[in-house]
This record gives structure tokens, C-alpha cells and sequence, in this order.
């Protein structure tokens, strides 16, 4: 195997030295779907020489469209994804070491993993979690690498903490569009294209060419041709409360968390985002319509799927009837509402 690295090593940017500086090197990444698939493997292939993978998932027929560690045996078995990558991960290069992790990438989940990691890919279905990255980047000074993707748009911003404007710099408050891949689709394509911006940032960042990082956020949109470089670096707010001055975290602080309740004797669970969304329940109709009967007046917006029944209030919080675990009631929640 003395050359499996050669024609990387022959890139005069990574070279040889570059070649033993990824050996050395740890990666997080949060979420091994769609993003974290093809990023994990990437990264296995150029023979970074720790990676630790985390999903709270198992694998679908839904998934094998796009994410590319996965086998249809792994949907009939419904495997964890962790488990399935890293199967197929360590049959790639069995030189890395490689760490899974079926959790559910809360603050208390994740800070006891960061002592020795050198940079985090963003793999993840939402921006609570992103968020929560954010500041955990922040505080612990360790870059990250954010990306994004939904029908043919897709879109990635390098973070390094005390250089580049942070992810709340940029967005300030979370986002809500309620577009998802469950809602408008998704093409392999847009997901091959944001992992591969990902994952040669990680790269130049781990060899030691960090001038080499870009510095706008970049989105495009394959299917209409479109590309555009947003150029941020004024954007740096020394207020932020996430990367400032006199940073509080936020996002790591439970009152800004998504909360789940279970509603006893009602076979229902509650999520309250941790800010009132106003939602356009026309709007919001016309997503949900596909999964279900949709029912609503100007208070609620009821939602009658195959196994579950959603109700959205005006303030932003969804009950999920006819579902108790709550891992559950997340992903069906990410999934429709992003």
C-alpha cells in the first residue's frame, strides 16, 4: 500500500509532508447522510488519520438515492448509519481510525468528543444543531466547515473561530424556510457538489494551507446554472454573542434549545423551537399536502399522515400524535420543517 496516496501526494500543494499531516490529523463530522457520506468517505480515501462520524439515524430506501455509503441490505436491516459507514469505511482504508457514535449530537454529547479534534464538517438536517456547532467552535477554537442542500441548491462557509465572521454573524437568528429534503427533494448531484467544496477546505485547513480557505459563502443552483460567491468578511459582528467580544454561547444554553415533551395520557409529543415561528399556514399547507389530509383554521394546521398525525399552532410549536419516542418525533420534525 506504499503508494496509495501517490497521485495526492504528487498535488504540490499537500505533497508529502501534507501526505503525513493528514495522518495525524482528527475530523468530526455531525451527520453521516446524504453530506456526511460522501464527505466520510472523501476524507477515509485521502487518508486522514482519525474520523469520528455521528447519527442518530438508520438507513432507508429513501436514503440510498444520495447517500452513498449504503447498501440496499443495509435498508432491509435497518442498520444504523454509523454502524453501516463504518463498515464500509474501513473496508475503503483500514489504515484510519475511525469512531462511531449513535447519539444524538446534543451539547452534553458532543463536548466530551472535541479534545483532540482539528476541524468539524457540518453533515447535519437543521440549524439547531448547526447553531449549536457554531458555538461549540467557538468556544473550543475549533473551525468547522458549514454545508447546506435541498432540491438543486446547495450552499457552504468555512468558520475560523477569531478570523472569519461566525454562522450567527451571518444569519443572526435561525432560519426558517421550510423547504427540506422530505418537502421539495433532493438530486445527488447538489450533495456530490457541497462535500466536495467541504471537503477541500478541510483538506487545505488540515495540511497547513489555511491561507488557501476560501472566504465567501458560497451558494449555486445546479439545475438553473447558477453560482455565486458572497463576500462576508465585513459582516464580522464584534457583538455577536457567539464569536465577539464577550461571547455568552447562546446556542449551548437550554433556553435557546428545541424542546420536546411528552404528552402524558395523549400518546403525543410537543416540540417548541426556542423562538416563535410564525408560519404562512397556506404555505405551509401546500408542503405538508403530500404527506396527508390537511385541515386548518387561524389558529392550527393539522396535518393527518399515514402513521402520525401533526397539529402546528401559530406560535410554532407541533404536537406529533401517535408517536412516543422522542428520536422518533425529532425526525419526522427536521424532516418537515428543516
Amino acid at each position: 500500500m506504499h503508494n496509495r496516496y501517490s497521485r495526492q501526494q504528487l498535488f504540490s500543494p499537500i505533497g508529502e509532508k501534507g501526505q503525513q499531516l493528514l495522518k495525524q490529523k482528527h475530523v468530526l463530522i455531525i451527520g453521516v447522510g446524504a453530506l456526511g457520506s460522501a464527505s466520510a468517505e472523501a476524507l477515509v480515501r485521502a487518508g486522514v488519520g482519525k474520523l469520528t462520524i455521528i447519527d442518530r439515524d438508520y438507513v432507508e430506501w429513501s436514503n440510498l438515492q444520495r447517500q452513498q455509503l449504503y447498501t440496499e441490505q443495509d435498508a432491509l436491516e435497518k442498520n444504523p448509519k454509523v454502524i453501516a459507514a463504518k463498515k464500509r469505511l474501513q473496508s475503503i482504508n483500514s489504515e484510519v481510525d475511525i469512531q462511531e457514535y449513535i447519539i444524538d449530537a446534543s451539547t452534553e454529547q458532543l463536548i466530551p468528543l472535541l479534545a483532540d479534534v482539528d476541524i468539524m464538517v457540518d453533515a447535519t438536517d437543521n440549524f439547531d444543531i448547526r447553531f449549536m456547532m457554531n458555538d461549540l467552535a467557538q468556544k473550543y477554537q475549533i473551525p468547522w466547515v458549514y454545508g447546506s442542500c435541498v432540491g438543486s441548491y446547495g450552499a457552504t462557509y468555512t468558520i475560523v473561530p477569531g478570523k472569519t465572521p461566525c454562522l450567527h454573524c451571518l444569519l443572526a437568528a435561525i432560519p426558517n424556510t421550510g423547504m427540506t429534503c422530505d418537502t421539495v427533494g433532493i438530486i445527488s448531484p447538489t450533495v456530490q457538489i457541497v462535500a466536495a467544496y467541504q471537503v477541500a477546505e478541510v483538506l487545505k485547513f488540515l495540511v497547513g494551507n489555511a491561507e488557501a480557505l476560501r472566504k465567501s459563502y458560497l451558494t449555486f443552483d445546479v439545475w438553473q446554472n447558477q453560482h455565486y460567491e458572497i463576500n462576508v468578511e465585513k459582516i464580522r459582528n464584534h457583538d455577536c454573542p457567539s464569536c465577539g467580544k464577550n461571547p455568552t454561547y447562546p446556542y449551548l444554553s437550554y433556553e435557546n434549545q428545541t424542546k420536546l415533551n411528552v404528552l402524558c395520557g395523549r400518546d403525543a409529543i410537543q416540540i417548541r423551537p426556542p423562538k416563535p415561528i410564525h408560519y404562512n399556514f397556506d404555505q405551509l399547507a401546500t408542503q405538508l399536502r403530500p404527506y396527508g389530509d390537511i385541515q386548518q383554521n387561524p389558529y392550527l394546521l393539522s396535518c393527518q399522515a399515514e402513521d402520525y398525525r401533526l397539529v402546528v399552532f401559530q406560535d410554532g410549536r407541533v404536537v406529533i400524535h401517535g408517536v412516543q419516542d422522542i428520536q422518533k418525533a425529532k425526525t419526522i420534525y427536521y424532516r418537515l420543517f428543516g
